[in-house]
């Protein structure tokens, strides 16, 4: 199938490349020459396992183009996706303003019998009003189909090559049956296909994250509430965890949800709501609390040093707002290093990959290591924001050699405070009981 892809961003390029991987030939399009040209290079802009991998087997074969070129690109097309930002605006309503850009610049080079699939997160009644403007500026009823995304930065290949489900909205049971069969080699092991209106879909893609954000800010809440009840959230978490209607997924307590999707579709969906005259307490307590755990940490660093973070050196474990990712949007760890900034601190980082993005906005405001150990020397502190897999099962030895004090804050709970404390640290969690 010839598919057309709207957008090189996170969405846009893994999507485009595991179609093209199932035998499809797909056109990646962008109004960014440079990031097109590195593109066409084999130089990926977003830290992604596996994908600069996948995009350059796919390009070396043919499937997949990169141009600038939308004209070109459209001509042959049977699906044209969209995939483009929906960023959040002051109010926390979403900003289509680059959505809408992109419809009126595609209509008139749109072939019959094309498709149109909304992959970025839109609010509900978005994909209908696509169409409504299509129509009126073709001239012809052209079909717009709703295919929310689902995937996980940092696993986003698995999650598309082995997917939960596929949602689709469509307004015809034959847009259906394309998109059915677009999705058929991802959908061998019998997971669901699953087919429902335009508003339903939209809805379903909001549902879910803020579902998964409300876990995430319950957990934490309640870890904050155990440790003033003496109670350990871990045991908590063992004690719930096994009734199946609520199993374990997003149960691990931290310092609080952060990237390009939880956030920004949670307060979206508040704006939504408020638009029909819904009042969604819930959800706007799921964003207050999230907001206020960016804090714990700073909290319990404060309370240890008290007034006296002025000339104090912190070590600050992990960047990004999840392991496995460069992305650093609405990162706790940003948090985190304002207030210690603000202080008087003194603020050295170490993240496998996220420096970089992090050095644009800060500079030498703070420093730099491309080696955990190394963030450590000196530190009167550590503070642990991102669950890296190789901040596991650390060199807790050299640790002590390199801090000046042993002290850790983890804002992940990646270690035992018994453990912890017969090693010589003074260890903090969250919602952990002190050994």
């Amino acid at each position: 199938m010839n598919i057309t892809m709207i957008g090189t961003g996170y969405v846009g390029l893994v999507t485009g490349t595991c179609l093209a991987e199932s035998g499809n030939d797909v056109t990646c399009v962008d109004i960014d020459q440079t990031k097109i040209e590195k593109l066409r290079r084999g130089e990926i802009p977003i830290y992604e396992p596996g994908l600069s991998e996948l995009v350059l087997h796919n390009a070396r074969a043919g499937r997949l183009k990169f141009t600038t070129n939308a004209a070109e690109a459209c001509v042959h097309a049977r699906c044209v996706f969209i995939a483009v930002g929906t960023p959040q605006r002051d109010d926390g309503s979403a900003d289509l303003s680059g959505l809408w850009k992109v419809v009126d610049s595609l209509a008139p080079l749109l072939p019959q019998a094309v498709i149109v699939v909304i992959k970025s997160t839109v609010p509900v009644g978005t994909n209908r009003a696509v169409a409504n403007r299509l129509k009126e500026l073709t001239g012809r009823d052209i079909d717009v189909a709703s295919n929310p995304e689902f995937l996980k930065e940092g696993c986003a290949i698995d999650d598309f090559a082995k997917p939960d489900r596929v949602v689709v909205g469509v307004t015809r049971p034959e847009v259906g049956e394309v998109l059915r069969e677009l999705y058929k080699p991802f959908l061998r092991t019998e997971n669901p296909f699953l087919v429902m209106g335009l508003e339903s879909a939209e809805m379903t893609k909001y549902v879910a994250n803020c579902l998964l954000a409300t876990k995430i800010s319950f957990i934490n809440e309640m870890a904050n509430l155990c440790e003033r009840l003496q109670a350990d959230i871990n045991d908590v978490r063992r004690g719930i965890g096994h009734d199946q209607r609520i199993g374990f997924a997003f149960l691990f307590p931290g310092v609080g949800y952060g990237g390009s999707c939880f956030p920004k579709d949670v307060r979206a969906l508040i704006d939504t709501a408020e638009q029909v005259g819904v009042n969604t307490q819930i959800l706007k307590s799921v964003d207050e609390v999230n907001n206020a755990q960016k804090n714990v940490l700073f909290g319990k660093i404060q309370k240890r040093f008290g007034d006296h973070l002025a000339g104090k050196t912190i070590a600050l474990w992990g960047l990004s707002f999840k392991p496995r990712t460069d992305d650093i949007r609405e990162a706790p760890s940003l948090v985190l290093i304002d207030e210690l900034l603000a202080a008087g601190a003194t603020v050295q980082v170490h993240d496998p990959v996220a420096a970089e993005n992090v050095r644009k906005m800060y500079g030498d405001r703070i420093k730099y290591f491309t080696q955990q150990y190394e963030a450590l020397k000196g530190a009167d502190a550590l503070a642990i924001v991102t669950e890296w897999n190789e901040f596991r099962n650390a060199n807790f030895e050299l640790m002590l050699k390199q801090m000046r004090t042993p002290v850790i804050f983890d804002g992940r709970n990646l270690y035992e405070p018994a453990k912890m404390k017969a090693l010589g640290f003074d260890y903090s969690g969250i919602g952990l009981l002190k050994a």
